[in-house]
Formats: structure tokens, sequence, C-alpha cells
């Protein structure tokens, strides 16, 4: 049975980050953009990542950065993955050298396969809603823009929370689920009790599949 990954983003508290890995989490987000409302600054985030347990991924997203920025988040922090959001290049993620997402803002019109072709080197592309600004903006888009073979591991996020993400499961079979706003009393602040719940929909959807691995090749193949 596929195990679909789960990404809690927009940590901004130690004790989020720990709630989350104890609700069965496979990975953090922390938001490197100073415009959002769940940003960190370097410190803030080595502090939350020192007390994440073994194995829980750390991502480490950012809009139209600076690359000292960036580099100095590598150096430090050591993220098991970057995710662009902005208006980046593929020669703009690669120049780090380091294993990324591709975020892509989803619009009618918009030709995925073509994205990612453009961005081979990509570990997988992240799908969220077209809201004003980059992200965060806790609305669902229309699944049905989705190709059935985008031809990479799909990271669906946008608009998720306990009683939709089975649904979502169900309809993109995405290789990972990306959850944010779905699990906050306030911008920022996750509460234990929705991240408890929202792993238990996403276990209680991949018991009830039966299609086995997502479409695509397996995560690590371009």
């Amino acid at each position: 049975m596929h195990r679909t990954r789960i990404k809690i983003c927009g940590i901004t508290r130690a004790d989020d980050a720990l709630a989350a890995a104890q609700a069965g989490a496979d990975a953090i987000g922390l938001v490197f953009y100073a415009a959002s409302p769940r940003a960190v600054r370097l410190e803030q985030a080595l502090d939350i990542v020192r007390h994440l347990p073994p194995l829980v991924g750390v991502v480490s997203l950012f809009v139209n950065p600076e690359p000292s920025l960036v580099r100095q988040v590598i150096d430090r922090l050591r993220p098991s993955l970057l995710q662009f959001h902005g208006d980046e290049s593929a020669a703009d993620c690669e120049a780090y050298g380091h294993p990324y997402l591709r975020a892509v803002r989803m619009r009618p019109g918009l030709d995925l396969l073509d994205l990612r072709l453009r961005h081979g080197g990509a570990r997988g592309l992240l799908l969220d809603a077209l809201v004003e600004g980059y992200g965060g903006g806790g609305k669902v888009f229309d699944w049905s823009l989705i190709p059935d073979d985008v031809g990479c591991p799909i990271v669906l996020s946008g608009g998720l929370h306990a009683a939709n993400v089975g649904q979502a499961i169900a309809r993109v079979r995405p290789w990972a689920v990306d959850v944010s706003s779905g699990v906050e009393v306030a911008k920022g602040l996750k509460d234990a009790a929705a991240m408890q719940a929202f792993v238990a929909a996403v276990r209680a959807a991949d018991a009830a599949r039966s299609d086995g691995w997502p479409p695509g090749p397996q995560p690590g193949a371009h």
C-alpha cells in the first residue's frame, strides 16, 4: 500500500514542530519569505530544528530569494529540500546544487507537462492554488487541471484540511500532501489536535486505496 507522505508547512514554533512530528508528519516546512505571516528568521529556524526527533525532514521555502540567504540556510540549517514559490527559473533553482521542489500556482491554461520538462532537475512539483501573493491562501484549486501523468512525484497543496484531504488523495493520488492553514488556530500557530486529525485522515484515505503507487515514476526518477 502506498503511504502518502505528509508535510506540515509554516511552522514557527519548536513546540509545533515537535507536535507535527508526534502526529506523524514526514516533514515540516519553514518559510524564509519576510512578507509571509509564517516567516521565520534563520536563528529561529535553527532552534525549531534542534527540537525535531530524527528522520523528520526539513523543507526551506523561498520566494525570489537573495542567493546569499539560500546559501546561508543550506550551510547552517542543512534542509532536506528547498522549495521555490516565486518566479525562479530552473537555472535559479538548480544553482545551489541542493534537492528542490518547484511550487506551481495552478490556473486554467497552464502547461504543467511543459513546466515539468523545464524543471527536469526538480525532485517533484508542489501544486498550489493561484492566490494573491505566493501561497498560504488556504484555497483549493480545481484538481481536474492536473494531468493524469505529470511524470514526476506530485505534492498536493492548497486549502487542504482533515475534512477534504481524503477526497484529494482519492482524486489526485499524490505522492505527498502539504498543509498549513488547515491545521492552524492562527496564522503560523499550529493546533496539535488538528494536525493529528489531518494525519489520521490521510492514513484512512491510504487504507481505502487499492491502486498501489501513484502515477508517474517513483521519487528520485528524472
